[in-house]
């Protein structure tokens, strides 16, 4: 791997771990009922196999 691919992928990698960050603290505050339905969105798109 070159220079520029290495930091092209840490900088994805950076972002990756950013973005799962500032989901994780949102779904921390979210009532159960947004949890339910965010989990239902979820589950129809594929992203969870079992709700």
């Amino acid at each position: 791997m070159d220079f520029h691919s290495k930091r092209l992928n840490d900088d994805s990698d950076y972002r990756r771990n950013e973005l799962i960050r500032k989901i994780e603290r949102a779904v921390e505050h979210m009532t159960l009922k947004e949890l339910e339905a965010l989990s239902y969105d979820m589950f129809t798109k594929g992203y969870i196999e079992d709700i």
